[in-house]
């Protein structure tokens, strides 16, 4: 008994703490307690911003949408910049091999021969690369461009012709958002009006007929259509092979808009055939999925008439789908005139982008494809925003859920 209580004794003492353990208890603590200041200190201000963010979602769904998206847009746009400066440095030669080879040729042609001495040397050519940056990685480039451009708000000047970017994009945009936006008009009228009017006439040989023909010039290909339209005018002398009138508007207004019209109406019609047949089957299948629902059964039940029940009801449902799709409608129409404006000789945004990304000119192209972005992501935005004003039914916030 006396050595196990010896024992025990022995145990209690060597359990019971030092000073030196003491301190270096006392120590931790204080370490930890300031650890764990430190910590509410750095992830308190997130915590408090996400509370933030969740009360103003949960006030204003809509607003917060927006401003949600508008950022995703920035940041889609500010990596689209990334990646076309990437692609233009991976591209083969540069803007200074373009004037090198430009110069080649006028010499070539004046003088009937190779004349080699007025040629830029390696060291011209490396100072003049030096001179306009090209000899900087391209994400330097690129980080040097936006500072360029949203702290000066200075596109730069294009690289050939020396003439400011803007200016040369403000005096082609008009152009290029007259067409697309009259194409986008006559496409949204006349895709409503036939696709509501041959839902009500399915399966007769009138949808057949009309069916068949959307198909058709929804899968022709359109440089084909613009090709043939461009050789009919020049063959019947009809229509003009340009479309663009010869003299500025500024000379006599009202005749210039008649003149417009009238050089503009093949491209328009080839744009308007390429785009009506896809919207045209949307509609009608939408319109045609609408009236098959039970709430249409019930109204034609409480003796509403046919007319009402297409107009009033069904047809507000076919708005959803056709506003999600206007956007990429917008984005088609852009990129299809391209073509169009290459082919017309008309002064557009995209024949500008397509001479310099020709002559590899860097501060036009960026300029030029973060501009049409901008409107296609914009237009995206506002697509979504309409959607939610449309439909009652859809919130976008806590209340939705």
């Amino acid at each position: 008994m006396r050595s196990e209580e010896l024992e025990i004794g022995s145990e209690q003492l060597a359990s019971t703490p030092t000073g030196s353990s003491v301190s270096q208890a006392a120590e931790d603590a204080s370490t930890d307690e300031g650890v764990s200041k430190l910590t509410a200190r750095i992830f308190w201000p997130l915590v408090g911003l996400k509370i933030l963010v969740r009360t103003w979602r949960s006030k204003f769904p809509l607003l917060s949408f927006i401003t949600s998206r508008i950022i995703t847009m920035l940041v889609i746009l500010f990596l689209l910049g990334w990646a076309l400066f990437a692609l233009m440095a991976l591209a083969p030669g540069d803007i200074v091999d373009q004037m090198m080879q430009q110069q080649l040729m006028s010499q070539t042609e004046s003088k009937g021969g190779s004349n080699r001495d007025n040629v830029l040397s390696e060291e011209q050519m490396a100072r003049m690369r030096s001179e306009m940056g090209l000899d900087k990685p391209f994400t330097i480039q690129y980080f040097h461009w936006l500072e360029r451009v949203v702290i000066h708000h200075d596109l730069g000047v294009s690289l050939i012709s020396k003439a400011p970017v803007s200016f040369l994009i403000k005096s082609r945009v008009v152009n290029s958002l007259v067409l697309n936006l009259i194409s986008l008009v006559f496409i949204t009228i006349f895709s409503f009006l036939l696709g509501v009017y041959f839902s009500s006439k399915a399966g007769t040989r009138l949808d057949v007929a009309a069916t068949f023909f959307a198909l058709f010039f929804h899968a022709f290909p359109g440089i084909l259509l613009l090709i043939l339209l461009q050789l009919f005018a020049s063959i019947t002398g009809l229509f003009p092979v340009t479309a663009y009138p010869d003299f500025p508007i500024s000379e006599n207004p009202i005749k210039f808009i008649f003149s417009y019209n009238y050089h503009v109406f093949l491209p328009l019609f080839a744009s308007f055939l390429g785009g009506i047949g896809g919207t045209m089957r949307m509609i009608r299948s939408t319109m045609l999925d609408q009236m098959g629902l039970p709430y249409i059964m019930a109204l034609r039940s409480r003796g509403i008439s046919e007319r009402r029940v297409y107009l009033n009801h069904a047809f507000r449902n076919t708005l959803n789908p056709y506003i999600t799709g206007s956007a990429n409608l917008l984005a088609s129409l852009f990129s299809g005139s391209l073509v169009l404006e290459i082919i017309f000789s008309y002064p557009g945004i995209g024949r500008l982008m397509y001479d310099a990304v020709m002559q590899q000119d860097v501060n036009l192209v960026l300029a030029n494809n973060m501009f049409i972005s901008a409107l296609v992501l914009l237009g995206m935005t506002i697509s979504d925003i309409l959607l939610a004003l449309v439909d009652p039914r859809i919130r976008y916030g806590k209340e939705g859920m």
